[in-house]
């Protein structure tokens, strides 16, 4: 059997650790912060629970199938996650396309032909996605190399086109449907993710009922229980290279040899900081690397309000609400200058008692308003100027909450604990490049990988590996547990 290093304890490298434990393997797993998790993690205090990153999850079989193969999956009760869509001019539940559809013809009674045009083509793409599923019948073997040819079609068609570019063919620039179907994602991202988006949104959208810090706790736990080790506020310093290949890790000012290393952490700096010797890498990789771009991060602020649980279930219906009302036009998300850029950005308003009520205090209810920003904004938050990082810090956490009133009225009065993360704070505690929340950019004219479908769990150093959701374009839980079994069939 193989000894192997994992570099984070993420859900990447919490389950490339149990995966390779399960089989026998000598697995380490180091983590900077003093709690397994990453973004799959959550925090208390003064008795109200958040989230740290991550909020949902899709592609429900393959994560429960993942967690059932290591044992776990009676000890976590997951639960759907729905959400409601406010405006000024609609409000609904979206527990289905359909939903969507309906309040939107009625909220829009003058782009209905618009409408069901740009539906008859989400709905297209959508079928073709479905058929891609491996057929089981004769006749499904026959036409299947049909569908594949018209999938690859469409993917020629709207794989590098943005999500902006592909709106525009549909609705006025500029207009009110235009900007809401522009800025619903990320900004910019590839066209042809927007079918499948709504797909996992309406009918396999999901969260653990204890907290995403209750789901990376089990991993941790089962992890050990299978005789591997998980090192706490253990900062890796060096991936240690021979001959051209890992062989382990330097961990405050001490080696520790591996026969395989997996990277379960920010891909940037896995070889731009970490790797011990840069001759490894040819100049196309490290300049490409330098220049690539990582998807957005974002500014949360956190709550914890005297309202009862009853009350804020009449006041926001659901736990998950996108707020999309009082916001001032003009939203350029690739504006770092922006300084009203708060003010216009969509909101996401979560609150984790509202899925269990022991998230919070008896009779109390925890709430996070969050939006995305830009990558530097405002000269990367002060250009390292104390000062004036917490003025911003504090400026956004006042507008978000005062624009949050909108629904939950006198949201201020209510307030107990308050404080606020930004993409430095995310940067800090995850490793990140510039807070990234989801891997790289989303947006098609940015991708790193030349193949942005598939996951690259190789690299240019032998027996190094990437495990998490790096080793795919897009970032999220589903690519993180890939990139951890396609590891783990890597080592033998």
């Amino acid at each position: 059997m193989s000894s192997v290093v994992v570099i984070g304890a993420g859900l990447g490298g919490l389950m490339a650790g149990n995966l390779l434990a399960k089989k026998g393997h000598k697995v380490t797993v180091f983590e900077s912060h003093s709690a397994p998790g990453g973004y799959t993690a959550g925090f208390r205090r003064k008795g109200y629970y958040f989230e740290s990153g991550t909020l949902s999850f899709e592609m429900s079989d393959l994560v429960f199938g993942a967690m059932k193969d290591i044992g776990v999956f009676d000890k976590l009760t997951f639960t759907r996650q729905i959400a409601r869509w406010v405006s000024n001019d609609y409000d609904f539940i979206m527990r289905s396309l359909d939903d969507m559809k309906k309040a939107l013809l009625e909220a829009f009674p003058a782009e209905r032909k618009r409408l069901r045009t740009y539906y008859a083509e989400i709905d297209r793409v959508s079928r073709l996605y479905g058929k891609m599923e491996k057929p089981k019948s004769m006749f499904g073997r026959i036409v299947f190399p049909f569908h594949v040819a018209r999938f690859a079609n469409m993917a020629r068609k709207y794989g590098r086109m943005t999500s902006s570019e592909f709106v525009e063919k549909y609705f006025d620039k500029g207009s009110k449907l235009y900007c809401l179907f522009r800025d619903a994602g990320y900004p910019e991202m590839s066209a042809m993710i927007v079918p499948a988006a709504y797909s996992s949104l309406f009918n396999d959208y999901w969260t653990v009922k204890t907290g995403m810090q209750s789901w990376a706790d089990v991993l941790a736990e089962n992890f050990k229980k299978l005789g591997g080790e998980l090192k706490l506020q253990s900062r890796v310093d060096k991936i240690l290279t021979k001959n051209g290949s890992a062989v382990g890790v330097t961990c405050s000012g001490k080696d520790y040899e591996a026969d395989y290393v997996l990277s379960a952490s920010d891909y940037k700096k896995t070889f731009l900081n970490l790797l011990d010797d840069r001759s490894l890498l040819s100049n196309d990789f490290i300049e490409k690397l330098k220049n690539a771009a990582v998807s957005e991060s974002f500014f949360v602020v956190y709550l914890g309000l005297n309202i009862t649980p009853k009350i804020m279930k009449e006041y926001l219906k659901v736990p998950h609400v996108l707020y999309d009302a009082s916001r001032a036009p003009g939203l350029d998300m690739s504006d770092a200058n922006d300084e009203k850029l708060f003010e216009k950005v969509w909101l996401n308003v979560y609150s984790p008692s509202l899925v269990n009520e022991e998230l919070a205090p008896k009779g109390k209810s925890s709430l996070m308003i969050s939006c995305m920003v830009p990558p530097r904004w405002m000269k990367n938050w002060g250009d390292g100027d104390r000062k004036v990082y917490k003025q911003l810090k504090e400026s956004v956490k006042k507008t978000l909450i005062m624009r949050t009133s909108g629904l939950i009225p006198d949201i201020e009065k209510h307030i107990e604990f308050e404080d606020a993360a930004t993409p430095l704070t995310y940067e800090r505690y995850t490793g990140n490049t510039e807070g990234a929340s989801s891997a790289w950019s989303w947006n098609p004219k940015k991708w790193y990988y030349q193949n942005p479908g598939s996951t690259t769990v190789d690299t240019p150093v032998k027996n190094l590996y990437i495990s998490s959701c790096w080793a795919y374009e897009f970032g999220g839980i589903p690519t993180a547990i890939n990139a951890a079994y396609l590891c783990s069939k890597k080592i033998q």
